[in-house]
């Protein structure tokens, strides 16, 4: 069926106690590129809704988003495996548990990184934007776009 219209869908950056952040593997994105979790909004969910859902889904894991941090727009790009047009809501998590437990249809490897060092050439595009954009917002001061975290959960 052909795409009538672009598709509202959610990333998740998912940072864990320790500071560092949940990268993927895919099928759905060429030459094995790290992305985010994420996935579409159903109809009457909001976005934040869908982030915990699609989290959930994907990885076994509970988040609290914290905050949207940048809206990006794809448009037949040829990195994902079908041409389609979307419009990714990205967002800054909380990763309330850490045992990953992927849904192997979705994604099928994981593991935790430190922002810092993760390079842009292992990154698909979009998600070279999102962490791109996270480094450059969290270096702003007290009003940091990194999580306050409570380690009492």
């Amino acid at each position: 069926m052909d795409q009538k219209y672009p598709e509202p869908t959610v990333g998740a950056l998912i940072v864990n106690k320790h500071g560092k952040i949940l990268l993927v593997r895919s099928h759905k994105w060429v030459n094995g590129r790290l992305t985010v979790p994420g996935g579409h909004i159903e109809l009457g969910e909001s976005a934040a809704d869908a982030i915990i859902r699609e989290v959930k889904e994907e990885t076994g894991l509970e988040i609290l988003p914290s905050k949207l941090l940048m809206v990006q727009e794809a448009i037949y790009s040829d990195d994902f495996f079908k041409k389609k047009h979307f419009i990714f809501f990205d967002f800054v998590c909380q990763a309330l548990s850490e045992e990953v437990k992927l849904d192997q249809d979705e994604l099928q490897e994981y593991d935790w990184y430190d922002v810092d060092e993760v390079e842009e050439s292992v990154l698909e595009p979009y998600t070279r934007n999102l962490i791109a954009t996270y480094r450059r917002n969290s270096t702003s001061g007290p009003d940091s776009i990194y999580p306050s975290f409570d380690n009492n959960r």
